[in-house]
């Protein structure tokens, strides 16, 4: 990307929606604490219908993600401050939740893990360090690159992004700024030619102004939730609507494990337990087992047929 001067970057920032001044408070400085509230609450309150407007997006995102995935790929999100760090939470919740491998889904963070934390000086205008972070992570045509940016110009993001187009890897962006369809003279912002798929939640001006860990933040998180849940879902890691591919890496999870067992077999606690066991703690075969009354090898086997979908094996099996 060209090198832009101060005064570009400048006017550049100042044309995005979520710089803009938002003139229902301008006065927030002088309310009363109950006030302030009720207004940053005004402000969340406009965010699911903006990420609604995206859905059809997200359906696309979500298809490509699931392609990748079946093609052995990975998806991969990739942000600077509050963005990076909602993809990372996201990243590191599949395993637990959805009995992922740990780098299915992963989140690289502009300045790496210290920015987990705390600010990294100069992390997100770094262009170079976006594409060596994904050409130390292995990036290949399989994958998806999913790029957080509220400004939709962080240099860190846009560099990985536009790496991620020329190694042919699935790219897409989220941003809640407007895409422009080409760029436009010396800008250094993604455009919707660059990637994609681009999702772009309009939740308009910040309650303080530039803030955005705050709706963009939420519309981000909210986004980044629908992406990796759906696309668990297409893969068959959820039954109904229980998490039957959860890894019992903590006692709750393990409870939780048995519970899903006996809601979905109608066994005991003791019975749930004993299918866990010569289940080797997968609640799917476990259910599989109780179910089709057959044994662990065999539930393992139908499982697979059925492309690790708990509602098809059984469907075949009925």
């Amino acid at each position: 990307m060209p090198e832009l001067s101060d005064r570009d970057v400048f006017q550049e920032i100042s044309a995005l929606t979520t710089e803009a001044v938002n003139p229902r408070t301008t006065d927030l400085d002088s309310r009363s604490l109950r006030e302030v509230l009720a207004l940053l609450n005004d402000e969340d309150q406009t965010v699911p219908m903006a990420v609604r407007a995206e859905l059809e997006a997200i359906a696309r995102a979500v298809e490509l993600v699931v392609a990748r995935f079946r093609q052995g790929g990975r998806l991969i999100y990739l942000g600077a401050g509050t963005s990076g760090r909602l993809g990372v939470l996201d990243a590191a919740e599949c395993p637990p939740t959805f009995g992922t491998d740990p780098g299915l889904v992963r989140g690289i963070l502009a300045g790496g893990p210290a920015a987990l934390e705390g600010a990294v000086e100069g992390a997100e205008d770094n262009q170079e360090a976006g594409a060596a972070a994904l050409a130390r992570a292995g990036l290949n045509p399989q994958d998806v690159v999913v790029g957080i940016a509220a400004s939709r110009r962080t240099p860190f993001v846009v560099a990985g992004l536009r790496f991620a187009r020329q190694v042919g890897a699935g790219t897409v962006l989220i941003s809640t700024n407007v895409l422009p369809k080409a760029a436009a003279a010396g800008g250094q912002g993604i455009t919707a030619e660059d990637v994609d798929v681009a999702i772009c939640p309009q939740v308009g001006p910040e309650a303080i102004m530039g803030s955005t860990r705050m709706k963009s933040g939420t519309a981000q998180k909210l986004v980044l939730n629908m992406i990796s849940t759906a696309s668990m879902v297409q893969l068959g890691k959820v039954y109904g609507n229980l998490m039957v591919d959860l890894r019992a890496t903590s006692r709750k999870l393990a409870e939780r494990a048995k519970r899903l067992v006996m809601m979905t077999t109608g066994s005991d606690y003791e019975r749930a337990a004993e299918l866990l066991q010569a289940a080797g703690g997968r609640v799917k075969v476990a259910i599989l087992m109780a179910r089709l009354h057959v044994e662990p090898a065999e539930a393992e086997a139908r499982l697979e047929a059925a492309g690790g979908q708990v509602r098809k094996a059984l469907e075949v099996a009925g």
